[in-house]
Formats: C-alpha cells, sequence, structure tokens
C-alpha cells in the first residue's frame, strides 16, 4: 500500500537556478479601458478599494516578470511575502513565510522589509533589508540583509550580515547613484529621530571607515506633532533627478506624513547637496489618517507611476496593527516635481494599473514544472508554429515542456510557459467539447485560468474557470504533437507534476529548507535550515507509479522516507532506499500559494 504524503501542504517548491527574464511586451489599453473591461464576460473589472487589506504597515511592493510581491510589517520572527498578477489579488493572496530567524539577536519584531533588485558579486540578487531585533524590547532594533538565491523575489534567502548590529538603526533603503551604493536609515540621537545615509561596500556591508551624512532632523512645525520624527526614507528616480521621501512626526499621531528632499548636486554624502521643501508632500485628509512610510512601484506595462502606502482610518488610531494597507497613482508637476495628491477615501473604486490586462509576455518566476499526461506519459507543452500556437503532448525533455504554476486569486492558477513565456488558454474562449488550447500573451481572463483537483492516486487535474472542462489529449492518443483540448468526463483528463532543476524545498511555515544532516547515508536525519547553499539542501524528484514521486538529494541514490514507516503525525523523516513504501509522494498545491 502505498503512503500518500502530502508535501505540499507544507512545503514550498522553489526554483534554484536563475530564471532567464524576458522583458515584459505589453500594449496598453486606451483610457477606456476600465469601460470596456466591465463589458467583457470573461474577466472581472479589475477595480479595488482603499485600503487593500486591513494590518498592512510599512509596505515594499514591486511588480516583476508578471506578478506583483509585497512585503508589509510582521512584528514576529517572520518575513510574509504576496505575490499576485493584479494589484487586487493581493487582499486575497496566501501569504508565504520566506524567511524567519531563531537567533535571540534578531529573532523578534520584523519591521519594514524592502527587497530591490540589485547587482552583487554574484550578479543580480534581490536583496532584503529588514528591521529585526530581540523579543520582548524594542532597544535592539537593526538592519539586517538576505540575498536570494536566483531571480525569484520569493527567494530562497540566505542570511548576509547586519549593517550596524550594535546601534539602534531601522527603516533601511538603499539608492544608487553614478555606479555607487549608499544605505539611509533612521536613528535616535537625543530627542530626535533622524534620517543618515552612508557608502556601501557591497549590498549587506558599509565601506570601512565610511562616513555617516545627517540628511533629515525634525525642525519645522509638520515634522514634530507628537514626537520629533523623521524616518521611512524613499528613493524616486526620473529623468536623471533623484528624490527622497520621508515620513514625518510621530507615527502614533494622526499627522504622520510625507516630506520630499532632491539631490540637486553630484555629492549624496554632502547635505549642500540636497534641496528639503519647506511643506509636506502627502497628509492626513478627513478620512484618511497618518498616511505614511511609502514605496513606489510602476504599472505592468511601465506607463504609470504608483503609491503604496499606510494610513488610518480613525483619527484615534496610530501605529499599531490598524494600520492598513493602501496604493494609488501618483503624477508629476510641469517643473519635474513629483504630485502624490492625497489619499484616496475608503471606499472609491480605483481601476487597475494600467497593463494589467496585458497582452503581456513575460517568463514568470517560480518552480518549473513538467505537467504529464497519466495516460499516454507525454508532456504538455506549446506548439512550435507561431502562427498555430496549439498545445500539444510531445516526448518529455530538458528544452521543453517547462510550466510554472502560478496562483491566482480564488484558488486559481495560470500556466505559464518558460519556453515562448506565454500562459495557457482555451482558444476563443470557447465553452465548446473538445476546443482547443493554446498559449497566449497574457490578457488576464478567465479563460487562461485553471482550478487544480487531487485526481486518482498522485494525479491532478485542470479545469477551465470559464468553461468548467477538463484539460485532455485529442481522442487519448499516445502520439506526439497530438492536440491538448478542453474536454468533460474524458479519460486522458488526469496529470502528473514533476518538479524540474535543481529544487529547494521550503517550508511554507518557517521559509528553511529541507536539509540532510550530515552526508547522506541511510538513516540520516532530514530536517529544516536556513538557506545556506548547501549540497544537501539541493533535492531531485524522480516519477514513480501512479503519479507518485520519490525525492532524492542531489547527486544520492537514496531518498526522503518516513522513518521507520511510522505514519503517525510527528514521524521523522529520514533517507532510505528508494524502494521503501514509505518514500512515496504526492504533490498537491496549497490553495493561493502555487
Amino acid at each position: 500500500m502505498n503512503l500518500v504524503s502530502n508535501l505540499k501542504n507544507s512545503l514550498q517548491l522553489t526554483l534554484l537556478t536563475t530564471a532567464i527574464m524576458v522583458a515584459s511586451c505589453s500594449i496598453n489599453l486606451d483610457d477606456n479601458r476600465a469601460a470596456k473591461i466591465e463589458s467583457k464576460p470573461t474577466q472581472d473589472d479589475g477595480t479595488f478599494t482603499n485600503p487593500l487589506f486591513p494590518n498592512g504597515a510599512d509596505p515594499w511592493l514591486e511588480y516583476w516578470d508578471g506578478n506583483y510581491y509585497l512585503t508589509t510589517t510582521t512584528w514576529t520572527s517572520e518575513l510574509v511575502m504576496r505575490k499576485s498578477p493584479t494589484l487586487a489579488g493581493l487582499a486575497e493572496a496566501t501569504p508565504i513565510n520566506v524567511w524567519s530567524s531563531a537567533d535571540p539577536i534578531r529573532n523578534a519584531n520584523f519591521w519594514a522589509f524592502e527587497f530591490h533588485r540589485l547587482k552583487g558579486p554574484n550578479g543580480h540578487r534581490w536583496y532584503m533589508m529588514y528591521t529585526a531585533g530581540q523579543d520582548g524590547t524594542l532597544d535592539h532594533q537593526h538592519l539586517n540583509v538576505l540575498e536570494s538565491a536566483g531571480d525569484d523575489p520569493m527567494g530562497p534567502y540566505e542570511y548576509k550580515g547586519a549593517l550596524m548590529p550594535n546601534v539602534w538603526n531601522i527603516d533601511g533603503n538603499y539608492l544608487e547613484y553614478n555606479d555607487k551604493l549608499y544605505v539611509i536609515y533612521s536613528q535616535w540621537q537625543g530627542n530626535q529621530q533622524l534620517n543618515i545615509i552612508a557608502e556601501m561596500d557591497t549590498p549587506w556591508s558599509l565601506k570601512e571607515g565610511v562616513e555617516h551624512t545627517i540628511l533629515t532632523r525634525p525642525e519645522l512645525d509638520w515634522e514634530i506633532s507628537g514626537r520629533k520624527v523623521t524616518e521611512g526614507a524613499e528613493i524616486l528616480q526620473r529623468n536623471g533627478r533623484t528624490f527622497m521621501t520621508y515620513s514625518a512626526s510621530f507615527c502614533n499621531t494622526p499627522d504622520y506624513k510625507l516630506g520630499l528632499l532632491e539631490l540637486v548636486g553630484d555629492d549624496p554624502m554632502n547635505i549642500d547637496h540636497w534641496k528639503k521643501f519647506e511643506k509636506p508632500v502627502f497628509e492626513r485628509t478627513e478620512t484618511v489618517f497618518g498616511p505614511g512610510h511609502n514605496g513606489f512601484f510602476t504599472s505592468p506595462d511601465g506607463k504609470e507611476e504608483w503609491l503604496v502606502y499606510h494610513g488610518n482610518d480613525s483619527v484615534e488610531h496610530g501605529c499599531s496593527a490598524t494600520r492598513s494597507l493602501r496604493a494609488q497613482k501618483f503624477s508629476w508637476n510641469e517643473d519635474g516635481t513629483p504630485n502624490f495628491g492625497t489619499p484616496l477615501t475608503p471606499g472609491v473604486k480605483v481601476a487597475p494599473p494600467s497593463g494589467e490586462y496585458g497582452p503581456l509576455i513575460t517568463r514568470v518566476q517560480g518552480q518549473h514544472y513538467q505537467i504529464v499526461n497519466a495516460t499516454t506519459n507525454l508532456c504538455l507543452d506549446s506548439g512550435s508554429d507561431p502562427q498555430n500556437p496549439k498545445a500539444v503532448q510531445n516526448q518529455c525533455s530538458v528544452t521543453n515542456g517547462r510550466w510554472v504554476i502560478d496562483a491566482m486569486s480564488d484558488n486559481y492558477v495560470r500556466l505559464a510557459n518558460q519556453e515562448d513565456s506565454k500562459f495557457l488558454e482555451v482558444a476563443g474562449c470557447s465553452t465548446a467539447e473538445n476546443a482547443k488550447v493554446r498559449s497566449a500573451a497574457w490578457r488576464n481572463n478567465y479563460c487562461q485560468q485553471w482550478q487544480v483537483n487531487d485526481g486518482s492516486d498522485g494525479n491532478l487535474t485542470f479545469t477551465n474557470r470559464y468553461s468548467g472542462k477538463a484539460l485532455s489529449i485529442a481522442g487519448c492518443s499516445a502520439s506526439t504533437n497530438q492536440s491538448v483540448l478542453q474536454a468533460s468526463d474524458a479519460p486522458c483528463s488526469e496529470w502528473q507534476l514533476r518538479p524540474t532543476g535543481d529544487v529547494v524545498i521550503l517550508s511554507q511555515q518557517s521559509g528553511k529548507s529541507l536539509t540532510v544532516e550530515g552526508k547522506p547515508k541511510i538513516g540520516a536525519n532530514v530536517f529544516q535550515l536556513a538557506w545556506q547553499h548547501k549540497d544537501t539542501q539541493r533535492w531531485e524528484f524522480k516519477p514513480i507509479e501512479s503519479g507518485f514521486i520519490s525525492i532524492k538529494p542531489k547527486g544520492f541514490d537514496l531518498c526522503v522516507a518516513v522513518g521507520g514507516g511510522d505514519i503517525t503525525l510527528g514521524a521523522n523523516a529520514e533517507l532510505t532506499n528508494c524502494e521503501d513504501k514509505t518514500a512515496q509522494w504526492k504533490i498537491s498545491l496549497v490553495p493561493g500559494a502555487a
């Protein structure tokens, strides 16, 4: 009897190798796009209202390779990230813990995560800068930096170090200027909280003997409400000009707001090369209080610039979990300075960022899978004819049939092809039996969304959201290049998932990596450990019978199994012979987090 262990209920598969990036190609819809979208029965209108969701303090948001990625302060020992192809979808996206720490020096009070794609010693990586400290006190908060293994903002991440571990410092942000890298951070000196800049040697370390220059000091009336505070510096660059927003006044008051600096010289370390604006640039209204600690992001087509920030709905709320996530488009004044407007009133409908409805061609980040038909044992693939991009089945190889199963809202996914950078859809949004399936540019419609359900044994089914019909093989043929169709109750509608490449298995709960203790051998313990680029943290997947798989440490003919055949909850995992019945696993998708 096979032991079916639901691996994906607690583990997330993450592609280790850096994915090849294709620039997003998208065509902007015209100014009437919101009205046009509403008239289409195959998709929603993408509108949202502020706040997007509660408890969303200190947000950082990036749009990258077809998805929005978002972090907010957690106050815990966990770094949580959400992702979605739509801004509105972030409200329902499953939070994934991509990093946690047990080190008592930095295992609590996680604040203000920011992830930036920078060129480090090993090429471009995501660098996650965040504030953390000790349990039970806020006296030891300091900046820490993580580095991603590849080009996926979801990680895995490796801890690289603390910038200034022995002094209090928070709210770190990077400035890239004239081929130099700087950090801007906030620190209390006396009764004033300041923003300070210093030059960096690497994205996780300061230059030796570096000077630190104070950029902002709370001195204007609107910067000292409650306490004398300037913090949360953020960089905005456009047309060769560099601006820095910052949050002023005490966050426990409704008067928390944004100020602005501009770099008017060529030396960021020289305070005389910065111009400070005398008035705030974003502040409270009669319905939004304490708007601040912002970030910036661009729309999917790169034509709009957006502000993300937190705010409160009540004048009584302050620095607590009442702060909620908000986003809105901003513009530019004729003199080239940013115009953020005023915080949007809660409940007002906001049109989605331009380009969310494509057409978009991009290689989505995430674990690569071969999707193998359980009857024919051939891979779901995209046809080679660009004039007829129908979906077909082909022999599985390392160069074709690689898909990312990318989570949408409402427990649907999209299937992103890594060869042609397109997405699987039912042609013409047809509901007909045996309608063709093809790859196409992303247009964010229901015909491109699929529901994944358990089939028999270790197999899965893919059902189209719009038609309600399942992915199947024409005539149940075992021939290569046979068309993939949608059908009801077809005998060849079950599929197997086979992860490809070097794989890191991350716990959804801890963000840590499945690791072999010591040298791989029979009986070696399998446990979780922070990602450290160890060979014993890299895994290969081998298909066995009925859709199940075995999990092997890379380069070894041993497999992960349940120790001693114990099938009770909490049983230990260890390495054993791959023929062992408890070495057979099933991959199931975590709803909203595929």
